[in-house]
């Protein structure tokens, strides 16, 4: 998926999403892809015109067979072999992402732009997901703190206090469904079930009751 989505009062960003995008595509329709979905409309042409180019007239690349690729199930496993570090501003992006997200689904909302990217339960799935392991590994950053359940609170503290609130909000639900599926020393399954719980059988039961005791 293209998840970008073009802010038409930043040219400059929007040159910068696009070229990613093309970059992107470019890649899945030289691995055999034929086409793909956009999380804004501004990225159809983008997309149509690098299939186009690369597929031609043909309605798809079902003749490429891939033998060159050769499935390893060993490889997926294999978590020495993956590039990268975990960085503070990594733990922070995923306390904004995941309370923001929350917040945004608490009101209905079950895709939320957020930092020029469309974002689902997905993204906040594996914000709170990479924190609950890390914590619970004692990971350490690429500066050598160990990731313990009193920083990520006081990270999520200073995360919170730079949200921009507004009337009718749900931050401080969200904060407290975050809290308990990122923080809680069992892992819940998924992060939207204790939200389920609480916010929508709970306030059917009530209704319910309420109903009944009207009657």
């Amino acid at each position: 998926m293209a998840a970008a989505v073009p802010n038409r009062k930043d040219e400059a960003a929007n040159t910068n999403a696009f070229e990613k995008v093309r970059a992107d595509k470019t890649r899945e329709a030289n691995d055999g892809f034929d086409g793909s979905w956009v999380a804004h409309p501004d990225l159809v042409p983008v997309c149509r015109e690098v299939f186009d180019g690369i597929l031609g007239e043909r309605p798809n690349q079902l003749d490429r067979t891939r033998e060159d690729v050769i499935p390893d199930d060993r490889a997926l496993i294999n978590v020495a072999a993956t590039t990268g570090t975990i960085t503070e501003q990594g733990i922070r992006n995923n306390i904004e992402v995941g309370i923001r997200y929350i917040e945004s689904w608490l009101r209905g909302n079950g895709a939320v732009a957020i930092h020029n990217l469309m974002e689902d339960a997905a993204t906040a799935e594996i914000s709170r997901s990479q924190l609950w392991q890390w914590m619970f590994a004692s990971a350490i950053t690429d500066r050598g703190e160990i990731i313990t359940h009193q920083w990520i609170e006081e990270l999520l503290d200073e995360e919170f206090a730079r949200l921009e609130r507004f009337d009718g909000d749900r931050f401080e639900d969200s904060r407290d469904i975050f809290e308990e599926v990122t923080l809680s020393q069992d892992f819940p399954s998924f992060l939207t079930l204790p939200a389920y719980a609480r916010y929508l059988t709970e306030a059917r039961e009530k209704a319910t009751a309420a109903e009944l005791a009207a009657a």
